[in-house]
């Protein structure tokens, strides 16, 4: 086990009805917030109003920017960062998915910085100070929710990068079950393979004694494998609703990173689609991770095997180890199509013209490998996304 240092400041206030507590939360911060979101979604299902009444009886003046796209755009980021600046805004309340807290952190360490933001994303900066935010979360399947990341999407050029420091936690999340009872069924199942990735890149590691959060990754996999197909069947079922919120927050706020050190380059590959065709992130993993799985798997076939046994309960083939990791890799692409999720980049929607593109693109033209498992090139990225195909 490696050492680790775990810190997980994130106050989690979770249960029916506690978008209610967001004034009471936020005034601990600020009286004048921005109030970040995306669409149409949160209006239609009251969530805006409660949101809004909770923050007016609390005495928090608020300022709003809705507009957030799936796969955030750095353009509105910069929006967010000017508003802020003009009118003396020092905190971000984001309610939504990931996509709008990962803009909400975007425009948090902005603010204070007199350089650009996609500094940050791009490498050529580490923010050193951040405008404290709040979560009220409406999709469970980021984490972004408890996590130090953040992935922005710049326009010019279509370039998927992204953050990763402990100074853009939220302060705060406020999430209820109940928010989630109207997602679409595509959305619900996109949220499941997002999570399950979360928890498959820190899984596939070399480090050995590592059991206690071994058993930690394969739990929270069976909790979504078990109830994401109850959510699909029974949408306003609070107990399946809340099993995978709390094991979206779980996946990624870094618990299952201690003592071990995870992969990481399906998540590379995967941003050059979302990137490039404005994918579902989840909806493009689903289509990754088995192709990255097919293409890795003899670099630890006990591991693949452990988890084929332990999470999928594959019978163990003592005369064929691989076949049974095989058969793990199998049933996990069976549970996405199960599920209502593409597995190849020919139901995505995505042609073959721009894999080399994006191949360049994942490994800076060749210059830079991804990836700890196993260290993948150029070559080795635009093989997996051949193998995604068909």
């Amino acid at each position: 086990m490696e050492n680790f240092t775990f810190l997980s400041p994130t106050k989690i206030i979770f249960g029916r009805g506690v978008e209610d507590q967001v004034g009471e939360e936020t005034k601990v911060y600020s009286k004048k917030v921005l109030l970040h979101y995306g669409g149409g979604t949160i209006k239609r299902i009251g969530l805006y109003d409660r949101v809004v009444k909770s923050l007016r009886d609390a005495g928090v003046e608020f300022i709003e920017l809705g507009g957030v796209q799936p796969n955030p755009r750095l353009s509105l980021v910069k929006q967010g960062i000017e508003l802020c600046r003009k009118h003396n805004i020092d905190f971000i309340l984001a309610v939504g998915g990931g996509s709008v807290i990962d803009s909400a952190k975007a425009i948090a360490v902005g603010v204070p910085y007199e350089g650009d933001v996609w500094d940050f994303y791009s490498g050529k900066a580490v923010p050193e100070k951040a405008l404290p935010v709040g979560v009220v979360l409406t999709i469970p399947a980021a984490g972004s929710e408890a996590s130090k990341s953040s992935v922005i999407t710049n326009e010019d050029g279509w370039y998927k990068r992204g953050l990763n420091v402990e100074i853009i936690r939220p302060k705060f999340a406020i999430m209820n079950p109940e928010i989630t009872f109207t997602l679409p069924p595509y959305q619900t199942a996109c949220g499941a393979a997002d999570i399950m990735a979360h928890v498959m890149e820190r899984y596939f590691t070399h480090q050995k004694d590592v059991d206690f959060t071994d058993r930690l990754c394969e739990a929270t996999l069976k909790t979504i494998i078990k109830n994401v197909p109850i959510a699909l069947e029974e949408p306003e079922n609070y107990e399946a609703r809340a099993e995978i919120m709390w094991a979206s927050t779980i996946a990624h706020n870094d618990l299952l990173s201690t003592g071990r050190i995870g992969d990481w380059a399906s998540h590379a590959i995967e941003h050059e689609l979302s990137g490039i065709y404005d994918v579902p992130h989840g909806a493009g993993l689903a289509v990754v991770f088995p192709a990255w799985m097919k293409y890795v798997y003899k670099e630890d076939v006990d591991r693949f095997v452990q988890f084929a046994t332990r999470v999928w309960d594959v019978e163990m083939d003592f005369a064929n180890p691989e076949r049974t990791a095989l058969e793990g890799i199998h049933r996990l692409t069976q549970f996405f199509k199960k599920i209502g999720l593409p597995v190849t980049l020919e139901e995505l929607g995505i042609p073959d013209d721009r894999l080399e593109e994006m191949a360049d693109k994942c490994t800076n033209n060749g210059t830079k490998q991804i990836g700890n498992f196993r260290k993948l090139g150029r070559e080795d990225v635009l093989n997996i996304l051949k193998m995604a195909r068909k």
